[in-house]
């Protein structure tokens, strides 16, 4: 057995700890570069401590998920206002637009020069600039991975940035941020984050470390996202989704991912739809076609049995098999208002380009079994087929 587990260098978990950031930025410099949201007065209590430090704050924005000019602008900010650090206050986006400019403030060139597939994907040279990951949603974990992913527009793809030198120093986890995130946004984030937690489980890049960690988040999850969108203010589910999310990350940043991702980075690329979206209409139909080919020819995996045990973690059933984990999320999704990928346009004249792209994503390979064209094209379809618009996810 060999295996590497690597992240943040600092974890600090628990309700009311963000305000305690000024502690944690002690001795990463005086200019810091401020990424937030779309609704910067939501930093405004981190931003104020930073002030009576005496920390000078160059503030950047980031609405929607993040594009590639976004960065680069966001980089022709910080470098030349002599910036020495970075926090990131916000959701995945800007959690991913803060690891890029920490990466860049260290290292020399241009963006491209980095990212994969349109870019010259070059390694980074050096250690990234001092930077605090803040999430105040719960889904990606992005505060403990090593890439951030950018779309290009006029490539109609996402692509990414990715470094062991762009984890974060500091991960600094307050579920108190995720108070009032609305519903669809619950949902939509914390779907994420569940998918992230079994595609790592079941993944043939899988370990004891990262096994640990998604029982604990499916269990967490399974248990406290319907009660999350239900009840925005109960402590003890967002305490568990804020932990799921980080549990999320920390396994995708030391496995594989599968199907549902290798399809979310062409299908983020071509519509106009949030990343978590995509995830949750995709991740039943992911789930029964990997245990249905995985049944018929997949004699010499452990998968079958961890679908099952996945199913157990959801459901709190000792005996549930791995049917009753897959009726368990089509029946959240449900609940949780998860639309059809047509209603956000796919097409199906698209799918045969969309499975071809899907089969060259690095997270296609930690499937825990090969797919055939005829598997990924069924997954599009179902995804595809009607579910009833809705304001969910």
């Amino acid at each position: 057995m060999r295996f590497e587990f690597a992240t943040a260098t600092r974890i600090i978990f628990g309700a009311g700890t963000s305000r305690e950031l000024a502690s944690f930025t002690a001795g990463m410099g005086k200019d810091a570069f401020v990424v937030t949201g779309r609704t910067r007065e939501r930093a405004g209590p981190l931003l104020e401590q930073l002030d009576k430090q005496g920390i000078r704050c160059t503030i950047f924005s980031v609405e929607g998920e993040p594009t590639a000019t976004q960065a680069k602008e966001a980089v022709e900010l910080a470098r030349p206002a002599g910036c020495d650090f970075v926090i990131s206050i916000g959701g995945g986006s800007v959690l991913d637009t803060g690891k890029v400019v920490a990466a860049m403030l260290t290292n020399t060139g241009e963006l491209e020069d980095y990212l994969e597939v349109v870019g010259a994907a070059k390694p980074l040279a050096q250690d990234s600039a001092p930077h605090v990951g803040i999430p105040t949603t719960a889904g990606t974990g992005a505060e403990v991975t090593r890439n951030a992913v950018l779309s290009v527009p006029e490539h109609r793809v996402k692509v990414s940035m990715r470094s062991p030198f762009m984890l974060p120093s500091v991960a600094l986890v307050d579920p108190e941020l995720t108070y009032s995130m609305p519903p669809s946004v619950t949902a939509c984030t914390g779907l994420d984050a569940l998918t992230q937690l079994i595609e790592v489980y079941v993944s043939n890049k899988a370990n004891p470390l990262t096994d640990g960690i998604s029982r604990e988040g499916i269990e967490r999850a399974g248990r406290s996202l319907r009660r999350a969108c239900e009840n925005g203010g109960s402590r003890a589910a967002r305490e568990d989704m804020a932990l799921a999310s980080l549990f999320s990350g920390l396994g995708l940043a030391n496995a594989k991912l599968g199907a549902v991702h290798g399809f979310a980075g062409p299908l983020g690329g071509m519509l106009s739809v949030a990343h978590g979206a995509v995830c949750a209409r995709l991740l039943p139909f992911v789930m029964e076609a990997n245990v249905r080919a995985l049944r018929r020819r997949g004699a010499d995996s452990s998968s079958p049995v961890r679908y099952d045990e996945v199913a157990r973690l959801l459901t709190g059933k000792p005996t549930a098999q791995a049917a009753e984990g897959v009726a368990y999320v089509h029946e959240l999704c449900s609940a949780l208002q998860v639309p059809s990928l047509t209603e956000f346009g796919l097409k199906e004249q698209d799918f045969p380009t969309i499975v071809a792209k899907a089969k060259k994503s690095s997270s296609m390979k930690g499937n825990p079994i090969e797919l055939t064209d005829d598997e990924l094209l069924g997954i599009l379809r179902q995804a595809g087929g009607q579910a009833g618009r809705s304001p969910g996810c």
